[in-house]
């Protein structure tokens, strides 16, 4: 079967993230103050990833989200700025110096008020959360041995038609190197083949930036 497909090259990338909507200062500078860190600002979501995150939590009405790796807050920003009105975001990290960052522009951006930020081993914070079916928008973009653990503690706390978006699902493009078996790469591809067979979920992989997926939690009695 033929594949339909445009290679994006630097000017096209550059075409494509200057066609969105979100042109924000606060970003920008949040961005130019990453990149400072060193390597590690590449951790952070592209522009795009991050519009589309915004987009995604306002059409699905989300109240009620949780971000697994915060960093230095873009992400995070993205997603409170699409809540609903009322809405929290949940943020889980292990980092107090690049969250330090990430809570200053939180205020700068006028989102504070909108985020908790919980300094402590992801998977101790969702397993204390209650066990109702309330979270409404969740985004995974942490450590990669971890995605299926946070995974199975967030998709049995997600209300039917809640969406549970994954960063790095195309991990650099090793997620096809037969010769990468390195532990991360281990755990994407696993992942990657185990979400379009689990039943509690419907789920598409797209090409944005190092790969997302978006898995949409069904709803009760839905046929797979």
């Amino acid at each position: 079967m033929h594949s339909k497909f445009t290679t994006v090259t630097d000017e096209l990338y550059r075409y494509l993230t200057a066609r969105r909507t979100e042109r924000d200062p606060v970003l920008a500078e949040l961005v130019e103050e990453t990149e400072k860190i060193g390597w590690q600002a590449l951790m952070q979501v592209a522009p795009e990833q991050g519009a589309l995150l915004t987009t995604l939590a306002r059409i699905s009405g989300a109240r009620n989200a949780v971000e697994v790796g915060t960093f230095t807050g873009y992400s995070a920003i993205s997603i409170a700025r699409g809540l609903a009105d009322g809405g929290r975001l949940l943020c889980c990290d292990v980092n107090e110096e690049w969250t330090g960052i990430a809570r200053r522009y939180f205020a700068k951006a006028g989102v504070a008020s909108r985020i908790e930020l919980k300094i402590a081993p992801a998977i101790e914070t969702l397993r204390a959360l209650p066990r109702s079916e309330s979270i409404d928008f969740a985004f995974i973009d942490a450590d990669k041995v971890n995605y299926r653990n946070y995974y199975e503690e967030i998709v049995n706390r997600t209300r039917a038609n809640g969406l549970i978006v994954f960063d790095n699902v195309l991990w650099g493009g090793r997620v096809v190197d037969a010769g990468d078996q390195s532990e991360d790469t281990a755990a994407i591809r696993a992942l990657n083949d185990f979400l379009p067979t689990d039943k509690r979920v419907e789920c598409v992989m797209i090409a944005v930036s190092d790969g997302l997926t978006l898995a949409r939690k069904r709803a009760p009695g839905e046929v797979a």
